[in-house]
């Protein structure tokens, strides 16, 4: 099993679409093991984004991200990374492919709706950001063994 941090972003949580975004990694079988709403703060951002510090864009980045509440989740499962980034689409709503997330939400180049890890080495640097160690909740959904052939869950 992998986790994976996502962030339902600004423009996901101010369109009312965290139901829907939820539903769509849950019904692919990735578990919820952490989940927090919240406003972030800039010194968190600046941790999170601090790849980008440099860039023209990380200003407004970092001003868009803290305006309005995000839903931070942390999810499991088989090659959750690689999962939930072909799920979330291109980066840009009108270049990603429909049946995605932003390919069926999104159409600016500003407003991505969602946010994930790119790496496991990403992932665990981000959910230790935004978790502590506690509010990761290890557990199995009774459903589990019906989403996964016996030897993924091996």
């Amino acid at each position: 099993m992998e986790r994976t941090l996502i962030i339902i972003k600004p423009d996901g949580v101010q369109r009312g679409l965290i139901g829907r975004i939820v539903g769509r990694f849950e019904d692919k079988g990735l578990k919820v093991v952490g989940c927090r709403f919240r406003k972030l703060d800039e010194s968190l951002l600046a941790e999170h984004y601090s790849a980008h510090k440099e860039r023209p864009f990380y200003k407004g980045l970092v001003r868009f991200m803290s305006e309005s509440p995000v839903l931070v989740l942390a999810l499991e499962g088989v090659d959750a990374i690689k999962v939930c980034r072909k799920m979330m689409g291109a980066t840009f709503g009108r270049d990603a492919e429909p049946g995605t997330i932003r390919g069926d939400f999104g159409v600016s180049r500003s407003y991505n709706l969602i946010h994930g890890s790119d790496s496991p080495e990403a992932a665990e640097r981000e959910i230790g950001l935004f978790f502590d160690a506690d509010e990761i909740v290890e557990w199995q959904p009774a459903a589990h063994r019906w989403v996964y052939d016996a030897e993924d869950l091996a």
